[in-house]
């Protein structure tokens, strides 16, 4: 399973309730889950996918330029990061986080 993320900017908030009916396409990109934010016209999405290259092939589809029209997203500012790189904070056994907020004395 892949991670990416996609940034893009929307025309108007309708842009939520629209891209929730694309079931059917996320699945042709093999995505299995989206996590996504929005923030004015402002869209991020996390999305898990199984095969990279499928989820690729189907972005370049006529049927997801149709989509994003129809969404109103912005097709010149969506922009596709593969999350490649991970970081995992150390696990501190047998104490309190050193991150922890410290209690006064």
């Amino acid at each position: 399973m892949r991670r990416i993320v996609v940034f893009a900017q929307v025309e108007n908030a309708e842009w939520e309730r629209r891209f929730q009916t694309h079931g059917e396409l996320f699945r042709d990109m093999t995505q299995r889950v989206a996590y996504y934010t929005i923030q004015g016209n402002e869209v991020a999405i996390c999305e898990e996918v199984d095969d990279l290259e499928k989820y690729f092939e189907v972005m370049q589809s006529p049927a997801a330029a149709e989509a994003m029209a129809g969404d109103g997203v912005v097709r010149e500012s969506v922009k596709v990061f593969v999350l490649d790189r991970e970081f995992r904070t150390p696990l501190v056994v047998g104490g309190p986080s050193p991150h922890a907020p410290r209690r006064p004395d």
